[in-house]
């Protein structure tokens, strides 16, 4: 059949609102917003229901053609990018994004996978509770897409991944058959739990349509501190003392670099010196509780001021009001967006066990250097749950294609040292295209068997977004 033929039956079954097959039309669609990955598709599908998305994928199935889901493209791997195949069609699922229910004595919320998911943390709030699933580019960003991806974020170190916030799950599978997961029970011991696999499969065994989440009580007492660390080392000690005294108040644990906070007092505007003097590195830390202010604050400054006594932190500023706490979460928060204004740069989404942070940033450092003695290292990320962007910019003064020319050669060397420590070379971004050689290279050789044989029984075609992951 030809792609006119194709994209004929399709806006046949689903409508010329639906179904789009303009260049122009088509166009947006068919890059990442890093605009690293461009590829082809010979239509772009928006459904507003899961009985079309099932529509959808039923014909693509009968026809052997390729789909890639898309949710919010605000992917770096290149995980939501068409490849190359004029046959591909890329779905949607922005048109759907409900909240089909919010429950306030169960505590859970099902959502359609388009929903944005600043929205969804928007509607909880207002339903009187938290839904702690939180990263940068949630006003963007959808929920189905986060699920896929097994989204972290910054408040992993109290609520876990994507992952342990998913109940239940909806979703089409290539055979345009409708998995009906969509359950809200807290126990099921009842077989395999199958949406366990459709979580973080990066739309290679199916689409998600909608999510079951569990909500939490609103945290709304929060206390930020910014310490001053001289090492990575010390900051793990903080991080014991911390675990260890704050209990499940311990929201948020973030590491950066002096080097990142020197790139943002350059780059970023609204930002200051936290200190008197620069320090090599930095953790903020958050606590946040259901109520008392003055207590979660007391604890936090006693916990500081015994780190401070024991040598564990450098110097430390509390937040006094909301601004302050703001103003100190500026400065983690602006630090890609100014690597960004500084130039092309090398991303390295990487996790560790924690314990072994310090010494892998040692040797990792010297092993990039071997390579190229002025590269310039901006380290930073949820040290608390183990997650590093280990970022790599070009040498001062260098051209602007410098990443582009030598990048292959440092990340081969930035991952072999993920691997030699246990380590994963990919902590809540994905592999996409952009790690797909280096995931297939380093994973065990019977976990690639087990899933090529699951992605063969699910997605028998084959039609499943390819040329990510597997």
């Amino acid at each position: 059949m030809s792609a006119s033929d194709f994209t004929q039956r399709l806006t046949q079954a689903l409508g010329p609102d639906t179904v789009y097959t303009a260049d122009a039309d088509i166009a947006p669609w068919l890059s990442d917003w890093r605009g690293l990955y461009n590829g082809h598709a010979q239509a772009v599908v928006r459904p507003r229901t899961t009985a079309e998305v099932a529509a959808c994928l039923a014909l693509c199935q009968q026809e052997g053609v390729p789909v890639v889901p898309r949710g919010g493209n605000t992917g770096l791997c290149g995980g939501a990018t068409p490849d190359g195949s004029a046959k591909n069609v890329v779905l949607s699922l922005d048109r759907m994004n409900a909240v089909r229910s919010i429950d306030t004595v169960a505590n859970t919320m099902v959502a359609e996978a388009g929903a944005i998911l600043g929205n969804l943390r928007r509607a909880a709030q207002d339903a009187g509770r938290l839904l702690p699933l939180s990263l940068a580019a949630e006003d963007s960003s959808q929920i189905g897409g986060n699920v896929a991806t097994n989204a972290g974020g910054v408040n992993v170190v109290r609520y876990g991944m994507a992952r342990e916030l998913v109940l239940g799950l909806e979703a089409v599978l290539p055979t345009g058959e409708i998995f009906n997961g969509l359950r809200t029970l807290r126990k099921d011991n009842t077989g395999y739990d199958l949406k366990q696999l459709l979580i973080g499969s990066e739309g290679t065994l199916g689409v998600i349509t909608a999510v079951a989440l569990r909500l939490f009580p609103r945290t709304d007492v929060r206390s930020v501190v910014l310490t001053a660390v001289e090492s990575p080392a010390q900051a793990l000690q903080l991080f014991e003392i911390l675990f260890e005294q704050c209990g499940a108040r311990l929201q948020a644990f973030e590491y950066f670099s002096g080097d990142c906070l020197d790139l943002v007092l350059t780059h970023a505007e609204g930002v200051q010196e936290p200190f008197d003097q620069r320090y090599p590195a930095y953790v903020l830390v958050e606590l946040a509780d259901t109520a008392d202010e003055a207590g979660l604050t007391t604890l936090l400054e006693n916990v500081i001021g015994t780190a401070l006594e024991r040598g564990l932190c450098l110097d430390a500023a509390v937040s006094a009001s909301l601004s302050q706490l703001q103003t100190l979460w500026k400065l983690r928060e602006e630090i890609s967006e100014a690597q960004r204004a500084d130039g092309p740069h090398l991303k390295h989404d990487v996790s560790l066990p924690i314990e072994r942070i310090p010494d892998f940033m040692v040797s990792a450092e010297a092993r990039v250097r071997a390579l190229y003695p002025d590269i310039r290292p901006f380290i930073f990320g949820h040290f608390g749950d183990g997650n590093l962007h280990y970022n790599l910019s070009r040498p001062a003064g260098a051209d602007r294609d410098w990443v582009a020319v030598n990048g292959a050669a440092i990340t081969d060397a930035v991952l072999d040292e993920v691997n030699r420590y246990g380590g994963s070379i990919s902590a809540e971004h994905g592999i996409g295209q952009l790690k797909r050689e280096h995931f297939l290279h380093s994973k065990d050789a019977v976990e690639l068997r087990l899933m090529r044989e699951i992605k063969k029984v699910m997605d028998p075609a084959g039609i499943m977004n390819p040329g990510k992951l597997l």
